[in-house]
């Protein structure tokens, strides 16, 4: 049976090269101390700056606001530099400048399809890498809840759903689910089982929308507001509306059923 000596971290035995005739000494704390300092000098020193400097590239491609919002979009489906440019407000000179550096850290990549080159994130970690900015951002700036009491009013109002009691009610066939998206969103993916409603045809289409079932409506995620718009009218013209606390890349990420327009008949 092994000593329990022998598993003790603080007693193990450590090879000195410092000590001569390469004796050995048992791993004090404060030789451990001192071994991880003396990795910061010479080529081990170089070694860090190095895998940092690697690392801080994707930090530098976020550093941001028109990033960040680029990748919220993309985050719905592939876009072409100019469906991106109108998004945005920004000019396509300097959309496409925002893309290539998110190109350069390998955050998103493009196919050419004849004129046109059209984006899309490069893995489904970039998302989560912005999903959690974004979380972390929204629990940490006070300025950030302020926005929303100032622009997204409709909000507080109404009882949000979560993302695991809509799939419950779903399976039971309790609601109706909107896709609030424009219609080339839903048919990039959408959450099964969901209807396309764009909230700019919402107002011509209700009376599609059957009244004895609630309904829940989602659109890109908790920054977006056309679900609350959405909720707000299907409301005051008498329907039980609630809003999905969540986007659908949420949604998606978190492994939820998913599918594309072209599965569906």
């Amino acid at each position: 049976m092994r000593n329990r000596r022998d598993t003790d971290p603080a007693r193990a035995e450590s090879h000195d090269p410092s000590i001569p005739g390469g004796q050995t000494r048992p791993l004090t704390l404060s030789l451990f101390n001192c071994l991880i300092e003396c990795m910061d000098k010479g080529p081990d020193r170089q070694f860090k700056d190095q895998l940092f400097e690697q690392l801080a590239r994707i930090s530098k491609a976020l550093a941001s606001p028109r990033r960040l919002e680029l990748i919220d979009l993309l985050a719905q489906g592939e876009r072409t530099v100019e469906d991106l440019a109108e998004l945005t407000g920004l000019s396509v000179a300097n959309t496409s400048r925002h893309l290539q550096a998110l190109r350069t850290a390998l955050l998103v990549t493009a196919r050419r399809q004849g004129p046109y080159a059209w984006y899309r994130l490069s893995n489904d970690g970039v998302f989560r890498v912005w999903q959690a900015v974004r979380d972390f951002g929204h629990g940490q700036f006070a300025e950030i809840d302020r926005l929303f009491r100032t622009y997204v009013t409709e909000r507080e109002k109404f009882e949000s759903v979560s993302a695991d009691e809509l799939l419950r009610r779903m399976r039971r066939d309790e609601v109706v689910v909107l896709d609030v998206r424009p219609a080339r969103e839903y048919r990039a993916g959408h959450i099964a089982g969901a209807r396309s409603l764009p909230l700019s045809e919402l107002e011509k289409r209700l009376s599609g929308i059957p009244k004895r079932r609630e309904v829940v409506a989602y659109c890109r995620g908790p920054f977006c507001v056309y679900a609350d718009n959405a909720v707000a009218t299907l409301r005051r013209r008498g329907f039980r509306a609630r809003r999905l606390d969540v986007g659908f890349p949420d949604w998606q990420a978190a492994g939820l059923p998913v599918e594309r327009a072209a599965e569906r008949p």
